[in-house]
């Protein structure tokens, strides 16, 4: 029994070492790309960026170009394009400085104000029995924590701060 126990744990190892090499291959293919700089045209943002992940309107009339790495990814780049039609400025947004000035505003924000801040979310939940959700987003970060905005069943955002992401731990074979 013990060394049935050994070969599924080896042949699991195997498996989850294969699927690692796959996604840092894949993951560094998306990191290769720099961000856009001031003056550069939508288009060529489009043609190298490809269709964004979310677009948001500007107060003064530009737009916004979201650009998620996806539900395991940790980054989410921001792309401010002006009523000119050229870049303003790209910002990365997941991270820690953005967190800590979101969380201290973040009571009473819609979905929407959020998802212009951060994107899209990497998971969305329901919560227990007096409803609402939570949404949680991956980030660059040698800790399995991602950062969590939970909203109301109104939909209004009631608190933001770190919370553990579970899958980044390794199965437990003990029984």
């Amino acid at each position: 029994m013990r060394a049935g126990i050994t070969r599924a744990h080896r042949a699991r190892s195997a498996v989850v070492a294969v699927a690692a090499a796959v996604l840092a291959l894949l993951a560094g293919g998306c990191a290769m790309l720099t961000p856009p700089q001031p003056g550069t045209q939508r288009a060529a943002v489009l043609q190298q960026w490809g269709a964004p992940t979310g677009r948001y309107a500007l107060p003064d009339g530009g737009e916004r170009l979201e650009y998620a790495s996806g539900p395991w990814g940790r980054t989410t780049w921001m792309v401010d394009i002006g009523r000119d039609g050229r870049v303003r400025g790209a910002h990365q947004a997941l991270g820690e400085a953005q967190f800590a000035d979101l969380a201290a505003r973040v009571a009473g924000m819609t979905p929407q104000q959020v998802l212009f801040e951060l994107g899209r979310p990497a998971q969305v939940r329901a919560v227990g029995w007096q409803g609402g959700e939570l949404w949680s987003w991956r980030y660059p970060t040698n800790d399995c924590l991602w950062f969590q905005v939970g909203f109301d069943r109104e939909r209004h955002a009631t608190s933001a701060g770190y919370g553990i992401d579970w899958s980044c731990d390794p199965p437990n074979d003990r029984q």
